[in-house]
């Protein structure tokens, strides 16, 4: 039988951006494929054009005849308004469920995905219960094949457990874009790396996410001592170019040709081997005060419940505090009364005198998506001032992994990641006190 999907050597690129060339990829039955790869690689367009929500430049996209097929955003647009059960029944019925089978279908769907009252409001939800709906709405379709992109993101140690004992038992294929390594070792048995280092553009193993890694180092150590015997054969070539042959007969001309097309391949091996990491630290005020920040019987409720009660929460210089609870349990909510981006009910929040504060939220509200990443990074000029030292904006980009190519386009433009290391370029140039 055919594959579910199969993207045959498609293109893609926005502007002068490419995303990927001649890419490869299908999803048959049985698979629970899990993408990974650099932020701006084009796993979400791989995924939208998958989906068909994205057009492919070139190359050829086929889905089987009458596929069933749901698509999870990364992120998802509800009516707040509406119940839980009202959105996944409406997605039940853009699926084309039977009028009959309606009902059930839904009420079967919240149980299984975790909601005990489908006629709590969406609005209130957390980020990570609004991703639950999300899937709620995708599996209530009876698909043939899922796509997913990054699911994972919002949610908390509990849900990502339950995802994967859910995604494990689906009665469907997958294919899902995610960073999150525990979930790939419990839920794949494929994995696809898109990257640029790979010839193909693509990388992909068979098994869990540690197999990956066991198949991707052979093919790394096969690469370097490729690599290394083709070093060896240029530079005896290059010895012979040297000595000024000249190009009068066949075997020559062919020899001299040759010689500049293994120049060529080593600079391309090498480039692809060596793709340089980030590294760039925030910029500290060196503040002494004991307290920076201090929370006192704090409380926060959104409609009746009390989300957050009585909490109490003292920040001083040199303390490093991971954050833990689940989908729903206030964690963004106590972070925005910490930074004074939302008043507490009751309670009070005290910031030391003049105290900096750095805030970097799930959602990325701070981006203006009609703004240049040009204009995100910098109000205006050429230049940023990074450790009191002034930075051209092209090299300042180049430590977050773009070109000089992306600072002129839209936000909007970029993959989720891409945002996000937007937001950091600009929140990195403030000395920050928390």
């Amino acid at each position: 039988m055919s594959a579910l999907i199969h993207c045959q050597n498609i293109s893609k690129s926005f502007g002068s951006k490419r995303l990927f060339k001649d890419l490869t990829i299908g999803v048959d039955d049985q698979d629970r494929v899990g993408i990974i790869g650099p932020n701006g690689s084009g796993k979400s367009t791989l995924v939208k054009i998958m989906a068909g929500h994205e057009e492919e430049d070139d190359g050829i996209v086929t889905r089987r005849k009458h596929i069933r097929l749901a698509y999870i955003a990364q992120e998802s647009s509800f009516d707040p308004d509406a119940t839980v059960f009202e959105t996944v029944e409406r997605a039940a019925r853009e699926a084309g469920l039977r009028t009959e089978e309606l009902v059930p279908q839904v009420r079967e769907t919240l149980g299984r995905t975790g909601f005990h009252n489908g006629e709590q409001p969406v609005g209130p939800l957390s980020g990570g219960w609004q991703k639950r709906l999300a899937i709620a709405c995708g599996f209530v379709q009876n698909p043939d094949v899922m796509l997913l992109d990054e699911p994972t993101n919002h949610l908390d140690l509990e849900g990502m457990q339950w995802l994967a004992q859910l995604m494990s038992q689906a009665p469907f294929a997958w294919l899902m874009v995610s960073h999150d390594r525990w979930f790939l070792e419990h839920a794949t048995n494929k994995v696809a790396e898109l990257n640029n280092r790979y010839p193909d553009g693509i990388f992909l193993s068979t098994g869990t996410y540690s197999d990956f890694l066991l198949q991707r180092e052979e093919y790394q150590h096969a690469q370097t001592q490729q690599a290394q015997a083709l070093s060896g054969k240029v530079r005896r070539e290059v010895e012979w170019l040297r000595r000024g042959p000249k190009a009068r007969t066949t075997k020559a001309k062919s020899r001299i040709d040759s010689a500049h097309a293994l120049q060529a391949e080593l600079a391309d091996t090498t480039a692809r081997l060596h793709q340089g990491n980030t590294e760039v630290d925030f910029v500290g005020s060196g503040r002494k005060t004991k307290r920076l920040i201090v929370g006192e019987q704090l409380g926060k409720k959104f409609g009746a419940a009390p989300l957050i009660k009585e909490v109490e929460v003292v920040l001083s210089p040199g303390m490093r505090v991971g954050l833990l609870g689940h989908n729903g349990s206030g964690k963004s909510t106590l972070l925005k009364l910490l930074a004074k981006t939302i008043e507490p009910d009751k309670g009070t929040v005290t910031h030391a005198e003049d105290l900096q504060v750095v805030y970097f939220d799930q959602h990325r509200e701070q981006l203006n998506p009609t703004f240049t990443l040009r204009e995100t990074m910098l109000d205006s000029g050429d230049h940023v001032t990074y450790r009191e030292r002034p930075m051209h904006i092209v090299s300042w980009a180049k430590r977050f992994q773009f070109r000089a190519e992306q600072l002129d386009l839209r936000i909007d433009r970029l993959s989720g990641g891409e945002q996000a290391r937007a937001v950091i370029a600009r929140l990195m140039l403030k000395p920050a006190d928390v």
